[in-house]
């Protein structure tokens, strides 16, 4: 099976992305700088695509994934509203760890982040709807095979990690390790993945 056309774009960023918090699959919506990445990533689609009329949108659901396809989609002359969701993309969950970063985990729990360390694509945190990065890629991995026409997908560091594990051939340290940047385009096309 060919697969299409996909433009995978991180959100832009949020003050926890600055605070380095395990954002997760809490909703937290842009800051300025976020506003200003997505505006951009938008005009570096508008000149990417010739045929927009052949591409689908799709976003996570949450507030710094959808917000930034509304303002990638209004800098490319398209309808801010118009696309659709999927919670498959949603980011990584870490469970009772949102909100905190790891020099304040180890205040309380001395030693856990050389315990992630130690194997952080299978490490799933405490609490029940935790997630590993192997986790999160069962979850997506069936979310891209379902992709028939050209997409534009707006998602998180997480989701975009297992696509490099999934399809670009990064070992699972690879993966969990990459710097994900929020002010670059991916481009997935005859399995090879580009930042732009």
């Amino acid at each position: 099976m060919t697969r299409p056309l996909i433009y995978f774009v991180r959100h832009g960023e949020t003050s926890w992305n600055v605070e380095r918090r395990l954002q997760g699959q809490t909703d937290r919506p842009l800051n300025k700088n976020g506003i200003a990445q997505a505006t951009r990533n938008g005009q570096k689609l508008k000149a990417l695509i010739d045929d927009i009329s052949i591409f689908d949108f799709v976003a996570s659901p949450l507030i710094r994934t959808s917000d930034t396809m509304r303002l990638l989609r209004k800098a490319m002359g398209l309808e801010p509203d118009d696309f659709r969701t999927d919670r498959r993309i949603i980011e990584i969950s870490f469970g009772e760890w949102e909100g905190s970063t790891l020099p304040e985990l180890e205040t309380h729990s001395p030693g856990v982040s050389k315990k992630r360390d130690a194997d952080k694509w299978n490490f799933v945190p405490p609490g029940a709807a935790a997630e590993s990065y192997e986790i999160l890629r069962r979850r997506v991995l069936p979310f891209v095979e379902e992709l028939v026409r050209p997409t534009v997908v707006v998602t998180h560091g997480g989701v975009i990690r297992t696509i490099f594990r999934q399809f670009g051939g990064y070992s699972e340290e690879e993966a969990s390790r990459m710097h994900v940047t929020q002010d670059h385009v991916l481009r997935f096309a005859d399995g090879e993945l580009i930042w732009l």
